[in-house]
């Protein structure tokens, strides 16, 4: 998650990506571990305290699952800023990656851990927005929008509405800690969080691919 990932057809396929294999699989299935890495993809680099502080959480937790996003290659140490009292981390990706529906096969519990802890790193930001949409400024408060809106597509239909979609995303301005700095006066941060929710109507065919493994994209940020 950028905080937001994208599919293997999406426009941001191999800039600055990581693909989810099992060890990564594993290491994201955590709730706190996807909040901190988005954290630090959004925000740019920070210390332990500073992020627990953020998460509501000790130091010594995120520490803890600092040192395991280290081990698994998605956070590393950023030695300009450290020193001998405190360590500095920062991401190594901005967006991650599920596109293997065979690996969501072979980790289901994995996989399922992880993409549970997306939707609880969606539904926080979320209730925060809703938290301070009293505050913000009414040209914020304006543009806000969150819809429900059902369809009745073919799982080809479904799979073009997805790529139609980031193709459209594709054409904004990502936010990222560098990009903050060029962007035109009144730029502010806005999290675009997609779904696409396969409902269907009867139980799938005993040769279907049931559980994880068809996820595509999942965030993220």
């Amino acid at each position: 998650m950028t905080d937001a990932s994208t599919g293997p057809d999406g426009p941001e396929t191999g800039v600055d990506a990581v693909v989810l294999d099992a060890k990564g699989l594993r290491a994201l299935a955590h709730p706190v571990r996807v909040q901190l890495v988005s954290l630090l993809r959004r925000y740019g680099p920070s210390t332990a305290t500073r992020l627990a502080e953020r998460l509501g959480v000790n130091s010594g937790t995120a520490s803890y699952h600092l040192r395991q996003l280290g081990a698994a290659g998605f956070v590393e140490e950023d030695a300009e800023r450290g020193n001998a009292r405190e360590r500095w981390w920062r991401s190594v990706h901005q967006i991650t990656e599920l596109d293997a529906p065979e690996l969501a096969d072979r980790e289901p519990e994995a996989a399922l851990a992880y993409l549970q802890s997306v939707v609880a790193a969606y539904t926080l930001r979320v209730q925060r927005a809703v938290n301070e949409l009293q505050t913000m400024p009414r040209a914020w408060r304006d543009c806000f929008d969150m819809s429900d809106l059902p369809l009745r597509l073919t799982p080809e239909e479904a799979t073009a509405l997805g790529q139609e979609l980031r193709a459209v995303l594709s054409r904004y301005r990502r936010d990222t800690p560098e990009a903050a700095a060029t962007a035109p006066r009144g730029a502010e941060r806005v999290a675009v969080i997609t779904h696409l929710l396969p409902e269907p109507d009867t139980p799938a065919p005993p040769d279907a691919r049931s559980g994880p493994g068809g996820a595509t994209g999942t965030e993220p940020s």
